[in-house]
Parts: structure tokens; sequence; C-alpha cells
């Protein structure tokens, strides 16, 4: 397992944009703690700290105390984050996705980089990638991998898994690994892997990861006091449409009605978008941390109309029924 320092995507950006940092914040996606630590140091008065795997508040038991009371820390998934707050909060921060945490274990069965068991499981209970590998039909395994990877080979693969999974099952990242590249064509240098986009969409797919990151915005939504900020870090293009769409269409950003799409009954923004465009890292953080380089940071203020309840409908949510791989 790696030991080299995590270190929080976007963070300085973040702070700079929310400056000063008072209130009770909440950060969906704890991990190793990075954003929390960075809150309270900025001065936030609470920061409730949720994440589902259990692993990560073991890590963090060596230093929590040093906050006392200022930090909760919370286990469960940010999609309740608004059943967690009890309370109205001052700002919420997700940072979407695996860690780096997750992928340094190859126990943990997230990366191909290292054999491990197939599991890609964040809160360590439920279906695993393998389960899903070996016992959801052709069309579902097609369907997970052009949807939650963009993967443009993914009948081709799809079919390679099931007739490999007859010999025996596949039950290893190495396995997996070895029937991908088995069908794809060997990548060229700075290309990314051939099994990238599918071991992606796995992982999206056991974690429920977009239909996760919908509940949190609209409980996010719900949590917020007015003022309160909304910050979200993406890293692929599937997250950020998610994001990009739901603020713009909660700060009345979004879409006008046409001809063939009336224009709705014009309601009160539930945010304010602070900036139009999505926050990178500098060349600096980049140089510190390359897992930053395909990085999004996206920000909200809350205003004082009422939260409601939204569908995924409009915000690029795949079309792919999570319920399928059950």
């Amino acid at each position: 397992m790696s030991t080299a320092p995590h270190i929080p995507v976007l963070l300085t950006p973040i702070l700079a944009a929310v400056s000063p940092v008072t209130g009770r914040w909440l950060d969906g996606t704890f991990g190793a703690g990075g954003y929390t630590r960075a809150f309270l140091d900025a001065g936030a008065d609470q920061v409730i700290a949720v994440d589902r795997d259990p692993e990560v508040f073991e890590r963090a038991a060596s230093w929590a105390d040093t906050y006392g009371e200022r930090l909760k820390l919370v286990q469960g998934e940010f999609g309740n984050l608004d059943q967690l707050a009890d309370g109205p909060l001052d700002g919420v921060v997700l940072d979407i996705g695996v860690s780096s945490m997750q992928i340094d274990q190859a126990e943990r069965g997230f990366s191909f980089m290292q054999d491990g068991p197939l599991d890609m499981r964040m809160a360590q209970s439920g279906t695993t990638a393998a389960d899903v590998v070996n016992t959801a039909d052709e069309t579902v395994l097609a369907d997970i991998l052009f949807q939650f990877g963009e993967e443009r080979a993914s009948r081709k693969i799809a079919r390679a898994i099931v007739a490999a999974r007859k010999q025996s099952p596949i039950t290893t990242t190495a396995q997996l690994c070895a029937v991908i590249e088995d069908v794809m064509p060997k990548g060229k240098p700075g290309q990314i892997h051939p099994a990238t986009r599918s071991f992606q969409a796995l992982r999206i797919a056991v974690n429920d990861e977009l239909g996760q990151l919908l509940k949190g915005l609209i409980a996010a939504e719900a949590a917020l006091a007015p003022g309160g900020i909304l910050a979200v870090v993406t890293f692929h293009s599937l997250e950020d449409r998610i994001v990009k769409r739901f603020m713009a269409q909660r700060s009345g950003a979004g879409p006008k009605g046409n001809r063939y799409a009336p224009m709705q009954q014009e309601e009160a923004p539930r945010f304010d978008l602070m900036g139009r465009k999505a926050i990178t890292a500098s060349k600096e953080e980049l140089l510190a941390n390359p897992r930053a380089r395909s990085a999004k940071l996206r920000l909200a203020r809350r205003t004082d109309a009422p939260a409601e309840h939204i569908s995924g409908r409009g915000l690029g949510m795949p079309g792919f029924d999570i319920g399928r791989i059950g």
C-alpha cells in the first residue's frame, strides 16, 4: 500500500472562495480528512465528516480527538446528508468518486494496476464487482460499460466477459484486466489503459455513485441555510455534467423554453452561481498533485427560496436502471 500523502484536490481555491470559513460545515466525502481538517483549521465552528467507508474513521483515530466536539464523525452516505446534518449547514463540500487511499489498497479491488479481489465496494458491504461480472447478463454488462464508462467497445468487452466466466469465475482484478486486454487494441503511448473505462464503469455501478451524487445535491439544497455554500469537486464528465446542470437549473440559468419544449413557470432560484465556469487546478497544484489534472470545482450559494425535491431528468443522468444489477 502506498505511503504517499493524500492531498485534497482544489483545496486552495475552495478556501479562497468561501473565506472566511465560519459556522457548521459538512464534508460528505471524508476520506483522509483533508478538507475536514482544513475547514476546522480555517475557523469552522464544526465539521460533520461523513463517509460510507468504515475504514476511514479508523485511520482518523490518531488525530480526530484533537478537535473535540468541533469534529463529528458519521458513517453514512452523503446522499442522506440532510438527515445526517442535524440542523442547518453553512457549507457542504463533496469530493466525488473513489479516493486515492481506496485505489492504493489492492485488497479493495478498485485498481487494475495491482492484483486483488474484484470487490470495489466503498461501504465494504453489498454487491461486489465480481457479483456483477459473473451474474449480470451480457446486455446489462454492455449497458454498464457504455453508460457509466462511456466505453465504445462495451459490447465486445461484455461478450468476452461472458465467454470467459463460462470457463471459470472472474474473481480478481488481474483476471478481468486480462479479459479486457485480450479483446482491445494495444494502447499507444500516452493513451489510457484499455481497462480504465471498464473499471470506472463497474465501480460507479457497484456503488451507485451517480445516484448518490444526485441525492447529495438535492440533500444539500435542503440542508443549507440561506447564504450557505455548496462546493463540489468532480473528476470525469459524467459527474461534472450532473453538477453543472443541477446548479444551472437551480439557479435559473438553465435552458429556456422553445417551440419544442415550452418554457416552464419560472421559479425563485435556490442557488446563486459562484462563477459561470468550473475551476481547475493551477500549474503549481498539478506539479504537486497530478491527481488534480481532471478535477473540476463548481460552487453555488444557497438563496432563501424553499428547497424542493427534483428528479434527475435533464441533468445528464444515464438512462441505465441501477436496479438491474441487483
